[in-house]
């Protein structure tokens, strides 16, 4: 049986490698380490809408690999959600239980982001 962390780890490796030669995929790296503050500064839906505006590559990224792992995480509240506006109209209706867990979900498995972005896996 593996840990939710080794899950957490199995799935940024694979989303890390899968971005790492896209063109702007350099730019992950730097965003990424700022990432988890941002969050915790601006506040998790917050910052999720300002990377969808935001629209650059590593922007993109980064909602892309947190929304597919919320998805993939807790589908009975994220399954549903097809489109980015869906994601972002579902946490503005859930309660704040659901809404921190979301986020704490986000920030466990940005960790992991963070230090495959960092890594040479070239």
């Amino acid at each position: 049986m593996r840990t939710m962390a080794q899950k957490r780890a199995e799935y940024a490796l694979q989303e890390v490698l899968a971005v790492a030669g896209l063109q702007g995929a350099d730019k992950l790296k730097p965003f990424s380490a700022g990432a988890p503050s941002m969050i915790l500064q601006n506040g998790f839906g917050q910052t999720l809408a300002f990377w969808l505006a935001k629209g650059k590559f590593e922007h993109k990224a980064l909602f892309s690999i947190l929304t597919k792992w919320l998805k993939k995480t807790d589908s009975a509240t994220f399954g549903g959600c097809q489109k980015d506006k869906d994601f972002i109209e579902k946490l503005t209706q859930m309660d704040q239980r659901h809404y921190l867990s979301a986020q704490n979900e986000s920030l466990a498995l940005l960790e992991w982001v963070k230090r495959f972005a960092n890594a040479d896996l070239s």
